[in-house]
């Protein structure tokens, strides 16, 4: 009995719903019909949000080489990962080869894989980043 009342109930509000739609709707020049959705506008604070990811490596993608330089000199692990990758996987899968260049310099380790298993070399390949591409080779000699 309840599990029936209830169906009713879900039965009604459905129709109740199918109404409310079917009085917004016009007919257009051809008979068919037009249904107006009001417009939704989104502001971004940013083209990229992604959570987690540390400042250092959002520099990094950006090409924010002042930032990148500042933070190395602040003391900024240049191996530690953010979202599984590290600085390095960033600086080549986003082309960055000055920056790429000076990760390197400072000491970061151009072997380690990401989370998923790929080196630095595999994520450029992968991003078509030719120029990081190119430092990789020479610095792996491969």
């Amino acid at each position: 009995m309840k599990t029936t009342s209830l169906m009713a109930a879900a039965i009604a509000l459905f129709s109740a719903a199918q109404l409310s739609a079917m009085s917004d709707t016009q007919m257009g020049p051809d008979r068919s019909p037009v249904v107006h959705v009001p417009e939704i506008t989104l502001t971004l604070e940013s083209p990229l949000v992604l959570s987690g990811l540390s400042p250092f490596c959002k520099a990094i993608m950006q090409g924010d080489m002042a930032t990148v330089e500042k933070m190395i000199q602040l003391g900024e692990d240049v191996n530690r990962k953010s979202l599984g990758k590290t600085p390095v996987i960033f600086a080549a899968r986003y082309n960055q080869p000055e920056i790429l260049e000076m990760l390197l310099d400072n000491g970061a380790d151009p072997t380690i894989r990401c989370d998923n298993g790929y080196t630095a070399l595999k994520h450029a390949e992968l991003s078509n980043a030719t120029e990081t591409l190119h430092i990789l080779r020479k610095v792996l000699k491969t």
